[in-house]
Protein backbone atom coordinates (compact mmCIF):
# COMPACT_ATOMS: atom_id res chain seq x y z
CA UNK A 1 0.00 0.00 0.00
CA UNK A 2 1.61 3.30 -1.03
CA UNK A 3 1.90 5.48 2.04
CA UNK A 4 0.39 8.38 0.11
CA UNK A 5 -2.88 6.43 0.04
CA UNK A 6 -3.16 6.08 3.83
CA UNK A 7 -6.20 7.82 5.24
CA UNK A 8 -7.04 8.84 8.77
CA UNK A 9 -10.43 7.49 9.90
CA UNK A 10 -13.02 10.02 11.12
CA UNK A 11 -12.41 11.49 14.57
CA UNK A 12 -14.40 10.28 17.56
CA UNK A 13 -16.83 12.55 19.43
CA UNK A 14 -17.97 12.43 23.06
CA UNK A 15 -21.07 10.29 23.32
CA UNK A 16 -19.98 7.92 20.54
CA UNK A 17 -20.18 4.16 20.93
CA UNK A 18 -16.82 2.39 20.77
CA UNK A 19 -16.15 -1.32 20.39
CA UNK A 20 -14.09 -3.14 23.00
CA UNK A 21 -12.86 -6.55 21.95
CA UNK A 22 -10.01 -9.04 22.33
CA UNK A 23 -8.48 -9.81 18.94
CA UNK A 24 -5.50 -11.44 20.64
CA UNK A 25 -6.37 -12.93 24.07
CA UNK A 26 -9.54 -12.89 26.17
CA UNK A 27 -7.69 -11.84 29.32
CA UNK A 28 -10.61 -9.71 30.63
CA UNK A 29 -12.16 -13.03 31.63
CA UNK A 30 -9.19 -13.83 33.88
CA UNK A 31 -8.55 -10.30 35.15
CA UNK A 32 -11.86 -8.45 35.38
CA UNK A 33 -10.63 -5.70 37.75
CA UNK A 34 -8.43 -3.69 35.31
CA UNK A 35 -10.86 -4.36 32.49
CA UNK A 36 -13.89 -3.04 34.35
CA UNK A 37 -11.86 -0.05 35.50
CA UNK A 38 -10.85 0.68 31.92
CA UNK A 39 -14.45 0.48 30.72
CA UNK A 40 -15.50 2.86 33.49
CA UNK A 41 -12.87 5.41 32.46
CA UNK A 42 -13.83 5.20 28.80
CA UNK A 43 -17.32 6.19 29.87
CA UNK A 44 -16.71 8.66 32.69
CA UNK A 45 -13.42 10.28 31.69
CA UNK A 46 -13.77 10.25 27.91
CA UNK A 47 -17.54 10.38 27.52
CA UNK A 48 -17.68 7.29 25.33
CA UNK A 49 -20.05 4.30 25.39
CA UNK A 50 -18.08 1.02 25.40
CA UNK A 51 -19.69 -1.95 23.64
CA UNK A 52 -18.32 -5.44 24.34
CA UNK A 53 -18.22 -8.18 21.71
CA UNK A 54 -18.79 -11.92 22.19
CA UNK A 55 -15.18 -13.12 22.57
CA UNK A 56 -13.92 -10.17 24.63
CA UNK A 57 -13.80 -12.17 27.88
CA UNK A 58 -13.25 -15.61 26.32
CA UNK A 59 -9.85 -17.23 26.65
CA UNK A 60 -9.10 -19.61 23.81
CA UNK A 61 -11.62 -18.12 21.38
CA UNK A 62 -10.94 -19.34 17.86
CA UNK A 63 -9.24 -17.08 15.32
CA UNK A 64 -12.43 -17.21 13.26
CA UNK A 65 -14.55 -16.00 16.19
CA UNK A 66 -12.17 -13.15 16.97
CA UNK A 67 -12.14 -12.16 13.30
CA UNK A 68 -15.95 -12.15 13.36
CA UNK A 69 -15.89 -9.68 16.26
CA UNK A 70 -13.57 -7.39 14.32
CA UNK A 71 -15.77 -7.59 11.24
CA UNK A 72 -18.89 -6.81 13.27
CA UNK A 73 -17.27 -3.84 15.03
CA UNK A 74 -15.89 -2.26 11.86
CA UNK A 75 -19.05 -2.84 9.82
CA UNK A 76 -21.41 -1.39 12.44
CA UNK A 77 -22.20 2.23 11.47
CA UNK A 78 -22.96 3.05 15.12
CA UNK A 79 -19.42 2.18 16.26
CA UNK A 80 -16.97 5.09 16.00
CA UNK A 81 -13.72 3.41 17.14
CA UNK A 82 -12.35 0.03 18.18
CA UNK A 83 -10.26 -0.65 21.30
CA UNK A 84 -8.29 -3.79 22.05
CA UNK A 85 -8.74 -5.00 25.61
CA UNK A 86 -5.08 -6.07 25.78
CA UNK A 87 -2.46 -7.96 23.76
CA UNK A 88 -1.50 -11.63 23.89
CA UNK A 89 0.53 -13.88 21.63
CA UNK A 90 -1.43 -15.23 18.66
CA UNK A 91 -3.16 -12.43 16.77
CA UNK A 92 -1.09 -13.63 13.82
CA UNK A 93 -3.57 -16.50 13.41
CA UNK A 94 -6.52 -14.11 13.02
CA UNK A 95 -5.17 -12.32 9.94
CA UNK A 96 -6.02 -15.01 7.35
CA UNK A 97 -9.69 -14.78 8.36
CA UNK A 98 -10.05 -11.03 7.82
CA UNK A 99 -11.91 -9.42 4.93
CA UNK A 100 -9.72 -6.58 3.70
CA UNK A 101 -12.49 -5.01 1.63
CA UNK A 102 -14.74 -4.77 4.68
CA UNK A 103 -12.12 -2.76 6.57
CA UNK A 104 -11.42 -0.61 3.55
CA UNK A 105 -15.13 0.19 3.21
CA UNK A 106 -15.53 1.01 6.92
CA UNK A 107 -12.35 2.70 8.20
CA UNK A 108 -12.33 3.35 11.95
CA UNK A 109 -9.69 4.27 14.52
CA UNK A 110 -8.22 1.13 16.07
CA UNK A 111 -6.26 1.37 19.34
CA UNK A 112 -3.89 -1.37 20.48
CA UNK A 113 -0.23 -2.34 20.73
CA UNK A 114 2.06 -5.27 21.57
CA UNK A 115 0.37 -8.33 20.01
CA UNK A 116 -1.99 -5.95 18.20
CA UNK A 117 0.93 -5.11 15.89
CA UNK A 118 -0.35 -7.56 13.23
CA UNK A 119 -3.72 -5.83 13.00
CA UNK A 120 -2.10 -2.39 12.90
CA UNK A 121 0.14 -3.53 10.04
CA UNK A 122 -2.88 -5.10 8.32
CA UNK A 123 -4.73 -1.79 8.49
CA UNK A 124 -1.60 0.02 7.22
CA UNK A 125 -1.52 -2.30 4.20
CA UNK A 126 -5.24 -1.71 3.73
CA UNK A 127 -4.69 2.05 3.60
CA UNK A 128 -6.01 2.93 7.07
CA UNK A 129 -4.13 4.83 9.77
CA UNK A 130 -4.26 3.05 13.14
CA UNK A 131 -3.18 4.02 16.65
CA UNK A 132 -0.45 2.21 18.54
CA UNK A 133 -1.25 2.27 22.26
CA UNK A 134 -4.00 2.70 24.85
CA UNK A 135 -5.43 -0.74 25.58
CA UNK A 136 -8.38 -0.91 27.95
CA UNK A 137 -6.75 -3.07 30.63
CA UNK A 138 -3.25 -1.63 30.74
CA UNK A 139 -3.48 2.12 30.12
CA UNK A 140 -7.15 2.88 30.81
CA UNK A 141 -7.22 0.34 33.66
CA UNK A 142 -4.06 1.64 35.35
CA UNK A 143 -4.30 1.36 39.16
CA UNK A 144 -5.09 4.51 41.10
CA UNK A 145 -5.65 6.78 38.12
CA UNK A 146 -4.89 6.93 34.44
CA UNK A 147 -1.50 8.58 33.92
CA UNK A 148 -2.18 12.20 32.83
CA UNK A 149 0.52 12.00 30.15
CA UNK A 150 -1.20 8.94 28.64
CA UNK A 151 -4.68 10.41 29.01
CA UNK A 152 -3.68 13.64 27.26
CA UNK A 153 -2.20 11.76 24.33
CA UNK A 154 -5.22 9.46 24.00
CA UNK A 155 -7.63 12.38 24.20
CA UNK A 156 -5.80 14.15 21.38
CA UNK A 157 -5.69 10.99 19.24
CA UNK A 158 -9.43 10.43 19.72
CA UNK A 159 -10.92 13.87 19.45
CA UNK A 160 -8.53 16.40 17.89
CA UNK A 161 -6.82 15.24 14.70
CA UNK A 162 -3.72 17.25 13.94
CA UNK A 163 -0.16 17.82 15.20
CA UNK A 164 0.70 16.76 18.75
CA UNK A 165 4.18 17.28 20.18
CA UNK A 166 5.54 14.46 22.31
CA UNK A 167 7.61 15.22 25.37
CA UNK A 168 9.81 13.07 27.58
CA UNK A 169 8.16 11.78 30.74
CA UNK A 170 9.41 13.52 33.87
CA UNK A 171 8.76 10.30 35.79
CA UNK A 172 8.20 6.78 34.54
CA UNK A 173 7.50 3.28 35.84
CA UNK A 174 7.84 -0.30 34.66
CA UNK A 175 6.79 -2.29 37.74
CA UNK A 176 3.20 -3.47 38.06
CA UNK A 177 1.23 -5.24 40.77
CA UNK A 178 -0.67 -8.51 40.67
CA UNK A 179 -4.03 -7.98 38.97
CA UNK A 180 -5.52 -10.75 41.13
CA UNK A 181 -4.78 -8.70 44.28
CA UNK A 182 -7.34 -5.96 45.05
CA UNK A 183 -4.64 -3.99 46.86
CA UNK A 184 -2.93 -3.45 43.52
CA UNK A 185 -5.65 -0.97 42.57
CA UNK A 186 -5.54 1.00 45.81
CA UNK A 187 -2.60 3.18 44.73
CA UNK A 188 -0.81 4.31 41.61
CA UNK A 189 2.26 2.37 40.45
CA UNK A 190 5.65 3.48 41.74
CA UNK A 191 7.61 5.78 39.41
CA UNK A 192 11.16 7.10 39.14
CA UNK A 193 12.68 10.26 37.66
CA UNK A 194 13.00 10.14 33.89
CA UNK A 195 16.26 11.04 32.23
CA UNK A 196 14.92 12.21 28.87
CA UNK A 197 15.35 10.88 25.37
CA UNK A 198 18.71 9.85 23.93
CA UNK A 199 19.48 11.16 20.45
CA UNK A 200 21.95 9.61 18.01
CA UNK A 201 22.84 10.17 14.38
CA UNK A 202 22.83 13.26 12.19
CA UNK A 203 21.23 16.51 13.29
CA UNK A 204 18.58 16.78 10.60
CA UNK A 205 14.81 16.73 10.26
CA UNK A 206 12.92 13.66 9.07
CA UNK A 207 9.20 13.54 8.45
CA UNK A 208 7.21 10.59 7.15
CA UNK A 209 4.46 8.08 7.90
CA UNK A 210 5.13 5.73 10.77
CA UNK A 211 5.43 1.93 10.73
CA UNK A 212 6.65 -0.64 13.24
CA UNK A 213 5.39 -1.99 16.54
CA UNK A 214 6.53 -4.68 18.94
CA UNK A 215 9.87 -6.24 17.97
CA UNK A 216 9.00 -9.76 19.13
CA UNK A 217 5.71 -9.75 17.23
CA UNK A 218 7.30 -8.25 14.11
CA UNK A 219 9.76 -11.16 14.15
CA UNK A 220 6.82 -13.61 14.03
CA UNK A 221 5.29 -11.66 11.16
CA UNK A 222 8.59 -11.80 9.30
CA UNK A 223 8.86 -15.56 9.84
CA UNK A 224 5.26 -16.18 8.75
CA UNK A 225 5.51 -13.61 5.94
CA UNK A 226 2.34 -11.87 7.13
CA UNK A 227 1.66 -8.20 6.34
CA UNK A 228 5.29 -7.43 5.53
CA UNK A 229 5.64 -5.80 2.12
CA UNK A 230 7.67 -7.92 -0.30
CA UNK A 231 9.35 -4.84 -1.75
CA UNK A 232 11.32 -2.99 0.96
CA UNK A 233 10.89 0.20 -1.06
CA UNK A 234 7.31 0.31 0.28
CA UNK A 235 8.82 1.66 3.52
CA UNK A 236 11.03 4.32 1.93
CA UNK A 237 10.91 7.52 3.96
CA UNK A 238 8.86 6.03 6.81
CA UNK A 239 9.66 6.57 10.48
CA UNK A 240 10.26 3.24 12.19
CA UNK A 241 9.10 2.89 15.80
CA UNK A 242 9.78 -0.18 17.93
CA UNK A 243 9.16 -1.46 21.44
CA UNK A 244 9.72 -4.61 23.51
CA UNK A 245 7.33 -6.37 25.86
CA UNK A 246 7.21 -7.56 29.45
CA UNK A 247 8.83 -10.79 28.21
CA UNK A 248 12.07 -8.80 28.33
CA UNK A 249 13.88 -10.27 25.33
CA UNK A 250 17.65 -10.59 25.56
CA UNK A 251 19.67 -7.81 24.00
CA UNK A 252 21.16 -10.34 21.59
CA UNK A 253 17.69 -11.40 20.46
CA UNK A 254 16.71 -7.78 19.81
CA UNK A 255 19.89 -7.38 17.79
CA UNK A 256 19.21 -10.58 15.83
CA UNK A 257 15.70 -9.42 14.86
CA UNK A 258 17.03 -6.04 13.73
CA UNK A 259 19.90 -7.74 11.91
CA UNK A 260 17.40 -9.92 10.04
CA UNK A 261 15.40 -6.82 9.11
CA UNK A 262 18.63 -5.27 7.90
CA UNK A 263 19.59 -8.30 5.83
CA UNK A 264 16.13 -8.25 4.29
CA UNK A 265 16.76 -4.68 3.17
CA UNK A 266 14.23 -3.11 5.53
CA UNK A 267 16.22 -1.08 8.05
CA UNK A 268 18.00 1.04 5.46
CA UNK A 269 14.62 2.31 4.22
CA UNK A 270 13.86 4.20 7.44
CA UNK A 271 15.58 7.61 7.79
CA UNK A 272 14.47 7.87 11.44
CA UNK A 273 13.96 5.34 14.23
CA UNK A 274 12.15 5.76 17.55
CA UNK A 275 12.94 3.08 20.13
CA UNK A 276 10.75 2.80 23.20
CA UNK A 277 12.02 2.75 26.74
CA UNK A 278 12.60 -0.91 27.57
CA UNK A 279 10.45 -2.56 30.21
CA UNK A 280 12.93 -4.22 32.57
CA UNK A 281 10.71 -5.77 35.24
CA UNK A 282 7.73 -8.11 35.52
CA UNK A 283 6.07 -10.19 38.21
CA UNK A 284 7.61 -13.33 36.75
CA UNK A 285 10.99 -11.73 36.08
CA UNK A 286 11.72 -9.04 38.68
CA UNK A 287 15.08 -7.27 38.66
CA UNK A 288 17.02 -5.19 41.14
CA UNK A 289 17.55 -1.50 40.27
CA UNK A 290 21.10 -2.31 39.23
CA UNK A 291 20.00 -5.20 37.02
CA UNK A 292 17.27 -3.05 35.46
CA UNK A 293 19.78 -0.34 34.58
CA UNK A 294 22.11 -2.92 33.06
CA UNK A 295 19.31 -4.51 31.04
CA UNK A 296 18.16 -1.16 29.62
CA UNK A 297 21.72 -0.18 28.75
CA UNK A 298 22.31 -3.47 26.92
CA UNK A 299 19.05 -3.00 24.99
CA UNK A 300 20.15 0.43 23.81
CA UNK A 301 23.54 -0.91 22.76
CA UNK A 302 21.94 -3.74 20.77
CA UNK A 303 19.70 -1.34 18.86
CA UNK A 304 22.53 1.08 18.09
CA UNK A 305 24.81 -1.78 17.00
CA UNK A 306 22.27 -2.97 14.42
CA UNK A 307 21.50 0.52 13.17
CA UNK A 308 25.20 1.38 12.85
CA UNK A 309 25.49 -1.45 10.33
CA UNK A 310 22.20 -1.24 8.45
CA UNK A 311 20.97 2.36 8.86
CA UNK A 312 24.03 4.44 9.79
CA UNK A 313 22.48 7.70 8.55
CA UNK A 314 19.22 7.37 10.49
CA UNK A 315 18.18 9.86 13.14
CA UNK A 316 17.68 7.68 16.23
CA UNK A 317 15.81 8.51 19.43
CA UNK A 318 15.95 6.06 22.35
CA UNK A 319 13.77 5.78 25.46
CA UNK A 320 10.63 7.26 23.93
CA UNK A 321 7.57 6.45 26.07
CA UNK A 322 5.63 4.53 23.45
CA UNK A 323 5.82 0.95 24.68
CA UNK A 324 5.14 -1.20 27.74
CA UNK A 325 6.36 1.32 30.31
CA UNK A 326 4.25 3.96 32.06
CA UNK A 327 3.29 6.56 30.86
CA UNK A 328 2.62 5.63 27.27
CA UNK A 329 1.96 8.01 24.40
CA UNK A 330 -0.18 6.98 21.44
CA UNK A 331 1.69 6.78 18.12
CA UNK A 332 -0.31 7.04 14.89
CA UNK A 333 0.39 3.94 12.80
CA UNK A 334 0.73 5.37 9.31
CA UNK A 335 0.22 8.96 10.40
CA UNK A 336 2.90 11.59 9.91
CA UNK A 337 5.76 11.74 12.42
CA UNK A 338 8.29 14.57 12.42
CA UNK A 339 11.63 13.79 14.07
CA UNK A 340 13.58 17.02 14.44
CA UNK A 341 17.19 16.11 15.17
CA UNK A 342 18.15 19.78 15.18
CA UNK A 343 15.72 21.03 17.80
CA UNK A 344 15.42 17.60 19.50
CA UNK A 345 11.64 17.46 19.12
CA UNK A 346 9.15 14.81 18.00
CA UNK A 347 5.72 15.70 16.64
CA UNK A 348 3.09 13.23 15.55
CA UNK A 349 -0.06 13.92 13.55
CA UNK A 350 -3.19 12.24 14.86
Amino acid sequence: MPTSALRRPPAVRPGDRVAVLSPSAGLPGLFPAPFELGLERLEKDFGLVPVEYPTTRTMGASPQARAADLHAAFADPDIAAVFASIGGDDQLTVLPHLDRELFRAHPKPFFGYSDNTPLLAYLWNTGIVGFHGATVMCELGRPGAMHPHTAESLRAALFTPGPYELRPAERYGDENGDWHDPQTFAAEPVQWPGDGWRWHGPRRVVEGPSWGGNIEVLSWMLMADREIQADPAAYDGCVLFLETSEDQPRADDVYFVLRSMGERGLLSRFPAVLMARAKAWSLTRPRSPEDKARYVREQREAVLRALATYAPDAVVVLDVDLGHTDPQVVIPYGGAVRVDGVERRITVTY
